[in-house]
């Protein structure tokens, strides 16, 4: 059952964040080109300083730009067009050289109001929530010190977790502090869901919490221990669900097309470096480890990496049917260490054009792209049993956490709402490692958007239910299995025309460092 909580030391908390904070005249960009993102099957938000004063923020959505200009999580953000998480803009920007991701707010604020026409407000809101209070003994040791003074965190000591699990060890922590660090600490279970400490404890504490993953507990692993157990049995507290009224911010209106940017906005903005100033590349030692590290100073170390694998990042392909190349690219193994001109941060996309240029000028490449047909999982309309969707309605997709029910093995359950099969096409893509190794396509044939949630299994819990048969069933159900029984859909291996990058020529040795 949800119940009501009234959580008075949340709401001054949250009331001191002035989200919506605005002078006659903040700081603005110097120039920002803003637009549309180029499609990705993976998109995700990524966000760079670049030395000289060069800002970008790519792939993000509306809800992103708003959550990063206004320092709010994205649950905390209400209202807008149905397109506010699903439409991706990338905004590249010139301000001071020593800007901050909090000197980057109002500037970022005032973009959204003259480019998008982003209109915004304050209100209250019920949300979904954990309430972390007191059991009849708290067992927790008062801190030597107050954590005002600093020190304060939690850091996990693995060789004290239980199977499958976390063991965290906690000094100095409020308990206002430790309900906000556990969505962090305990995503599994929390989900994106705000915990409020309603335990009424003053001053700060030492502590452990030893928990198990929910697959622990679905694959009957000895020993494993629910979060809310390990709570209630080793802090004596208590974490349950319930209802709480935040401090939100409502988008009120904004334009799903930005205003044009200025003609000669791309001279203006300082320029990204197309190669890198210095590489030196070698064959690999047979013994020698794969690895990729990102350096300080711009420098990128990459030891152990086969020519496959290179050309597949470079071109940021996912999947081996992706590529068309000589068999032996996989066995050609090579150490590389490169620096780039401008600082300390490497943003994706620059690295990746980089690198195509190394191996193009180093070992010769030469590619194309052409359709060929390869393994996909199709998504089949079988019996859909999907709820027409109110259009107004935002478009999202996202996991809730677990459930809390009966069924411990059904941990990762998605809430879609006004979702095409586009956007549950793009979500599977990522959501579910071990059953999804090759690309989803949608050929389901259905138009409009829908309403529906779907729960299954981590893979794990999934394969050890197999594995034990029929005697002792742990209640674990596939992704495949859900998709099918409770959306009426289904994946299925096919071969489906997809853009394939074909290497036409390359070298086995690279040209001299």
């Amino acid at each position: 059952m949800v119940r009501a909580f009234a959580f008075p030391g949340l709401i001054a908390l949250l009331c001191g964040v002035a989200f919506g904070q605005t002078t006659d005249n903040p700081p603005r960009f110097e120039v920002a080109d803003v637009h549309v993102s180029p499609h990705s099957r993976n998109p995700s938000m990524n966000v760079a300083f670049i030395r000289g004063g060069r800002y970008e923020i790519k792939s993000a959505t509306m809800l992103d730009l708003v959550q990063t200009a206004y320092g709010v999580d994205a649950a905390n953000v209400f209202g807008g067009p149905s397109w506010l998480e699903t439409d991706r803009f990338d905004v590249i920007a010139r301000g001071p050289a020593n800007v901050t991701p909090d000197s980057i707010k109002p500037m970022l604020q005032a973009l959204l109001a003259d480019r998008f026409k982003l209109v915004v407000h304050n209100d209250t809101k019920p949300m979904s929530a954990y309430a972390l209070t007191t059991g009849k003994h708290p067992l927790l040791k008062q801190a030597a010190s107050d954590a005002a003074s600093g020190g304060s965190g939690c850091q996990n000591v693995p060789a004290d977790a239980p199977a499958n699990g976390f063991a965290w060890t906690c000094h100095n922590m409020t308990m206002a502090a430790f309900a906000s660090s556990l969505p962090g600490l305990a995503r599994p279970y929390i989900g994106g869901n705000i915990v409020a400490d309603q335990t009424q404890l003053k001053g700060a504490w030492d502590f452990t919490l030893k928990f198990s993953r929910p697959v622990a507990l679905s694959t009957g692993v000895e020993g494993a221990i629910s979060l809310a157990d390990a709570v209630d049995k080793q802090l004596g507290l208590k974490i349950e669900r319930g209802k709480v009224p935040v401090p939100v911010i409502v988008v009120d209106s904004v334009n799903q097309k930005p205003s044009g940017n200025p003609d000669d906005v791309a001279s203006k903005l300082p320029p990204l470096p197309t190669e890198f100033e210095v590489a030196d590349i070698k064959p690999s030692l047979p013994e020698t480890k794969e690895s990729v590290q990102m350096q300080p100073g711009g420098r990128i170390k990459a030891t152990g990496m086969s020519l496959k694998f290179l050309v597949k990042f470079a071109w940021n392909l996912d999947d081996d049917d992706m590529l068309s190349c000589p068999k032996w690219m996989a066995d050609e193994r090579f150490d590389i260490v490169a620096k780039a001109t401008y600082g300390d941060q490497t943003d994706d996309d620059t690295l990746e054009l980089m690198l195509r240029a190394l191996l193009v000028d180093r070992f010769k490449l030469k590619t194309h792209f052409e359709d060929q047909p390869v393994t996909v999982f199709a998504l089949l309309a079988v019996k859909p049993k999907m709820k027409a969707a109110d259009p107004a309605n935002r478009s999202t997709c996202k996991n809730a956490g677990a459930s809390g029910g009966a069924n411990s093995a059904l941990f990762r359950n998605y809430a879609c709402q006004n979702a095409t099969m586009a956007l549950l096409t793009e979500r599977l893509n990522v959501i579910a490692p071990g059953y999804i190794n090759h690309p989803v396509v949608d050929l389901t044939g259905l138009d409009g958007a829908y309403d529906f949630t779907f729960s299954y299994s981590g893979v794990a819990a999934f394969q050890a239910n197999v594995a034990s048969g029929s005697n002792d069933p742990n209640g674990a159900v596939s992704l495949f299995e859900a998709l099918e029984k409770e959306l009426g859909l289904k994946l299925e291996v096919q071969k489906h025309p997809m853009p394939v990058l074909v290497v036409d020529h390359i070298e086995q040795k690279p040209t001299d460092n």
